[in-house]
């Protein structure tokens, strides 16, 4: 066995596919501090795994429809008064209980709770590589198209009303577009670690970046040498591939900022 074989290789475009959909949208749940939000809509994620076990439907389509859900609900909480932080934490960890709780109720399915968790990027497929591209273009179209209102509606809700935009709209855009990248990166990274994946290279191109477009630009290649590097580290060391894509990332943050501190000391 070799590191180009063909499931290899499926795994390696599959990490590519969700950091580069992962990445201009989590410059965005860094500029707008909606890491928690992120990790919401993904916990509840496990919720529709259960319903598309229990409907025999694919896993990225019971996901989707949860993950879609959970978002507008959160968005829906935060408007009627509700602490944003305190909504959010009921929310996920309610959703990811239940979610558990369900799967072990759907009779005649052996499930690896520790796939959905934790992904599982050597079993992608070439239909799970299709889902996960489509997906994850479509999230690049879509915030390509809308990225000067995503942009002014971040900066200034004012603004956005000035420009002709609705913040509420463009809250809703990338309330759809994060939904879509919990469900395609499900099988990649798990439940667990979307959030970190969609976080962490964006917080590391940071420091690197003089305008948003090329922090978007930096985060998805930061996203990609995360994926490529952790995947070749559980390959080398037999490590888990999915924390060993998200631990890759981590070291790149940090190296970043130490170097980034030194050049300013």
């Amino acid at each position: 066995m070799t590191f180009l074989d063909d499931f290899l290789i499926r795994a390696a475009l599959a990490g590519v596919g969700v950091a580069v959909a992962a990445a201009p949208l989590g410059c965005f749940v860094v500029w707008r501090r909606m890491a928690y939000f992120g990790d919401a809509t993904a916990h509840a994620a496990i919720l529709g795994v259960a319903l598309s076990l229990a409907l025999s439907l694919p896993v990225t389509v019971g996901a989707l429809a949860v993950a879609v859900i959970m978002a507008f609900a959160v968005s829906q909480l935060s408007h009627r008064g509700m602490a944003l932080d305190t909504g959010l934490g009921v929310l996920a960890h309610s959703a990811l209980a239940l979610g558990l709780v369900a799967v072990s109720f759907v009779q005649g399915v052996r499930v690896d709770l520790g796939a959905y968790l934790f992904g599982d990027i050597l079993a992608v497929t070439k239909s799970d590589l299709a889902v996960i591209w489509l997906g994850g273009l479509a999230v690049v179209a879509l915030v390509a198209w809308r990225w000067s209102a995503l942009l002014t509606a971040t900066l200034s809700p004012d603004l956005a009303h000035a420009s002709g935009f609705n913040p509420k709209r463009e809250g809703m855009v990338l309330t759809l577009a994060l939904a879509v990248v919990v469900a395609v990166a499900i099988k990649v990274v798990g439940v667990l670690l979307i959030g970190a994946m969609l976080l962490i290279p964006p917080a590391a191109a940071r420091p690197l970046a003089r305008t948003p477009e090329a922090m978007a630009v930096l985060a998805g290649v930061i996203g990609i040498t995360a994926a490529i590097t952790g995947l070749w580290a559980a390959f080398a060391f037999d490590s888990p591939t999915g924390p060993s894509m998200v631990s890759a990332a981590a070291l790149l943050f940090v190296g970043i900022g130490v170097i980034t501190r030194l050049k300013h000391a």
